[in-house]
C-alpha cells in the first residue's frame, strides 16, 4: 500500500470513528426531533408468537383495512402520546445516518418510519429516533422502549420467537466490501483473512460458513473504522450498506455476487399485533402508489440503480 494511500485511510479511519462516536450520543429530543428517548421502567414483557407459525419467515399479519385509527388501539395510544418512537441507526449511509451538516437522521429507513408517524399523527416530523446499535434490537421492542424498529432488520424464524415484523419493505444482499488494491472478487477469494461484521447479526453468524475469521464490531461504522486501518481485510454486509461505505472511502469497491437474501422488516413488539397489521397498510400503500419508488430513487438509486418492483407483501399469519 503507497504511502498516500495510507495516510488517506488513516484520516478516513478518524472520519468513522468521529461517525461512530456522533452517531451512538444523542440527546433527549423535543417531539418532532431526533434523539434518544428513556426506557419504559415498567413496560410489559412481550409474548412472543408460536414456533410453528414460521413456515415461511416473510409472512406476517394481514394488513387492516386502510390507516383509520380506531380506540383503545396501540396506534390510538401514540396519537394521544404525540409522537412515534423508533429505533433507527444513525451510521448506516443511506438507510439512516446522521447529516453532519443538519444534525438531522435520514435515509430509506428513516423515510419509512416517517410515513408511519404521518398515518397515525398526521405529521412525518412527530417522532423520536432512538439511536440503537444491530444487537440492540430486539431487546428494546421487548422492553416496550420504541414502537418500533426499522433499522436494516432481517426478517428471520428465531426472531420471530422474540418479536414481530411487518411485511418485507426492502431486499438486499449479503455481499463483501475489500481494498481496490485486492485481488478479490468475491468471499471465496477471502480464505484466512479478517472479515467484518457487526454483532448480533445473521451476516456475522453467516461467516462461519466460509473460510475466514469473522471479526465482530459494535456496528458497520465501526468495521469501516478497522478496515481503514488495516485491522481487517474485509467488511460483509448487506449490498445497500457497502454502497454508503464505497461513496466515503475511495480505496474500496464492492465485489462478488449476493450470497444471501436479506429481507427486512419493520420490527414490532409481539404483543402488538394490530400495530403490525397497521404498517402493514402503510406499507403496501406506499408499494401501490409509488411513494416506495420515490424514497427508492432517492437514497438508493444512484449506488444500486433504478427502483426495482418493491418486494411483495406476504400474508396468513394467525
Amino acid at each position: 500500500m503507497s504511502t498516500r494511500t495510507t495516510h488517506l485511510r488513516t484520516a478516513l479511519a478518524a472520519a468513522a470513528l468521529a461517525v461512530v462516536v456522533l452517531g451512538g450520543c444523542a440527546t433527549q429530543a423535543a417531539p418532532g426531533g431526533t434523539g434518544v428517548i428513556p426506557a419504559a421502567p415498567d413496560a410489559a414483557p412481550a409474548v412472543a408468537p408460536a414456533a410453528a407459525e414460521c413456515a415461511d419467515a416473510t409472512t406476517s399479519y394481514a394488513p387492516t383495512t386502510g390507516t383509520e385509527v380506531p380506540g383503545g388501539s396501540t396506534m390510538a395510544a401514540i396519537r394521544d402520546r404525540g409522537h412515534l418512537r423508533v429505533g433507527v441507526s444513525a451510521d448506516t449511509l443511506q438507510m439512516g445516518a446522521r447529516n453532519p451538516f443538519t444534525g438531522e437522521i435520514e435515509g430509506f429507513d428513516i423515510d419509512i418510519a416517517r410515513q408511519v408517524a404521518q398515518a397515525i399523527i398526521g405529521d412525518p416530523d412527530a417522532i423520536r429516533f432512538r439511536v440503537i446499535t444491530a444487537g440492540d434490537r430486539i431487546p428494546v421492542l421487548q422492553e416496550h422502549e420504541v414502537d418500533l424498529v426499522v433499522r436494516a432488520f432481517t426478517i428471520n424464524c428465531e426472531r420471530w420467537q422474540d418479536i414481530a415484523f411487518s411485511a418485507e419493505y426492502f431486499t438486499a444482499g449479503q455481499k463483501v466490501l475489500v481494498s481496490t488494491e485486492s485481488d478479490a472478487q468475491g468471499i471465496e477469494d477471502l480464505a484466512g483473512q479478517r472479515v467484518c461484521a457487526p454483532e448480533g447479526t445473521t451476516t456475522l453468524e453467516r461467516l462461519d460458513e466460509y473460510d475466514v475469521e469473522p471479526v465482530g464490531a459494535r456496528t458497520h461504522s465501526a468495521c469501516l473504522a478497522l478496515f481503514q486501518q488495516g485491522r481487517v481485510d474485509a467488511i460483509t454486509g448487506d449490498d445497500t450498506v457497502l454502497a454508503g461505505f464505497v461513496a466515503q472511502d475511495p480505496y474500496a469497491r464492492v465485489v462478488g455476487e449476493a450470497f444471501s437474501a436479506e429481507p427486512y422488516g419493520v420490527g414490532v413488539a409481539a404483543d402488538q399485533v394490530d400495530l403490525v397489521r397497521f404498517v402493514n397498510a402503510v406499507l403496501d400503500g406506499m408499494k401501490a402508489d409509488g411513494t416506495w419508488a420515490q424514497v427508492y430513487d432517492r437514497w438508493l438509486g444512484g449506488a444500486l440503480g433504478p427502483a426495482p418492483a418493491p418486494p411483495t407483501s406476504v400474508y396468513g399469519r394467525s
